[in-house]
């Protein structure tokens, strides 16, 4: 090691995940010492590296924070991270301010995850990191943003877990990052807290959007960049999406949406990942139909209300002529529907289908599928298994791989993959 630079040695301890392993290895010669405080580029510390900060009172975690900090003289990235183990454990607010006016010339990231009292204008702390280009912060309030004044001219990214903060402050809060490309709001407080509040963001370079948890009357959203969407355990009357046709992946997860409007940014959607999503029928046919263009599309676990209505192999077949990966929940009127139409899907290469009550009728489905997509390459077979199955299931269960064997013999150029849950 003694002919390894000692810009080297402080790359290969910044890339160690915890500030307790830095400092251990540091303590090996004085060089190491030397690349710990001049060349050293990334701290983290966590309360989940137990026992040596689990067992510390806060005000001995923050004076242990405090000395490591302050022996650094080129941070770049600062991670303090706290899991909620005990809501009672908080930082001082001095000691925040210490920790980002030391590091204010050279931080480019920070993640803070621990509550603060008392209670202080993080933001305005971090206005003053000249050089910040992504913030996450969690367990914290946001009250009274000042566009005007509180800049962030670096910043690209920001993420907000479980954050006090109104609407109007989270649209100033935009305002204020005229680089922001991607937006992650994960639970955030005062949101939840009233289902009526109407959300309006606007940005002109937001390119990705995270949203997590919330339950709302209505969000707009306007974004002229945006590429990526993405929604997961949210309940939203309405959703209206104003962009100029950049959208390229939207995904939803365990999501109720009563009205959805994306206007025209559908026209180069190439990803659409949809999972236990209830829509209304009408609004959902509306939007799909849209995607002309679609590369991939995962349609699973869809209620849409009252009504058993599916989007059928012939509407995929015709609305998505550019499709190559088609992932596809067979519920029993799926099945009891079959197959319409006879429109190749020519593009198709991969094909995921999935079932939650295995029938007959599956493998039947399956060799519909096969035969309409004379091109495919990859099929993959989801299913759910019981642990305790009655005979009359079990048989089933025989007759069906028995079925898919002798299926795969006559398309031996497809390769078939099983995942069972």
């Amino acid at each position: 090691m003694e002919d390894v630079p000692v810009e080297v040695i402080g790359e290969i301890l910044s890339r160690v995940e915890t500030a307790r392993d830095i400092v251990i290895a540091s303590a090996t010669c004085r060089k190491w010492r030397k690349a710990f405080t001049k060349h050293l580029h990334t701290l983290s510390f966590n309360s989940n590296d137990l026992p040596f900060y689990g067992d510390l009172t806060s005000s001995k975690h923050e004076i242990l924070i405090t000395q490591t900090i302050f022996q650094t003289t080129g941070l770049q990235k600062l991670s303090i991270l706290k899991y909620y183990d005990n809501d009672d454990d908080e930082f001082s607010a001095s000691a925040l301010v210490a920790w980002l006016m030391y590091t204010r010339e050279t931080l480019k990231q920070l993640f803070y995850n621990v509550k603060t009292s008392p209670n202080i204008n993080i933001l305005e702390l971090c206005g003053r990191q000249h050089q910040l280009e992504k913030l996450v912060l969690g367990h914290n309030s946001i009250i009274g943003v000042e566009p005007n004044f509180q800049r962030f001219p670096c910043l690209k990214s920001l993420s907000l877990g479980h954050v006090s903060i109104s609407a109007l402050d989270l649209n100033y809060l935009l305002a204020a990052c005229p680089k922001i490309e991607s937006l992650e709001l994960v639970a955030p407080e005062i949101l939840i807290s009233d289902p009526q509040v109407t959300v309006e963001l606007a940005s002109s370079k937001l390119k990705n959007v995270y949203v997590e948890g919330i339950s709302l009357e209505k969000f707009i959203l306007e974004a002229d960049c945006i590429e990526r969407l993405h929604f997961k355990d949210c309940v939203i009357d309405v959703f209206e999406l104003i962009g100029k046709g950049t959208l390229k992946h939207f995904e939803v997860d365990k999501v109720t949406i009563i009205h959805f409007e994306i206007g025209d940014t559908h026209e180069n959607l190439e990803i659409v990942d949809i999972s236990s999503f209830t829509i209304i029928w009408p609004n959902f046919h509306q939007m799909i139909t849209r995607f002309t263009k679609l590369r991939r599309l995962r349609l699973w676990d869809i209620d849409f209300g009252e009504e058993d209505e599916i989007v059928d192999l012939e509407t995929i077949a015709v609305c998505f002529p550019q499709l190559r990966s088609l992932s596809y929940d067979l519920k029993e009127w799926v099945l009891l529907h079959g197959l319409q139409g006879d429109v190749d899907l020519e593009n198709l290469v991969v094909v995921e289908l999935r079932w939650t009550t295995l029938t007959d009728l599956f493998v039947h489905w399956v060799e519909g599928v096969l035969n309409r997509c004379p091109n495919l390459q990859k099929l993959v077979i989801y299913g759910i298994v019981s642990g305790a199955k009655t005979r009359e299931e079990c048989q089933i269960l025989a007759n069906f791989t028995t079925s898919i064997v002798q299926l795969m013999r006559r398309f031996i150029h497809v390769d078939v993959q099983f995942e069972y849950e």
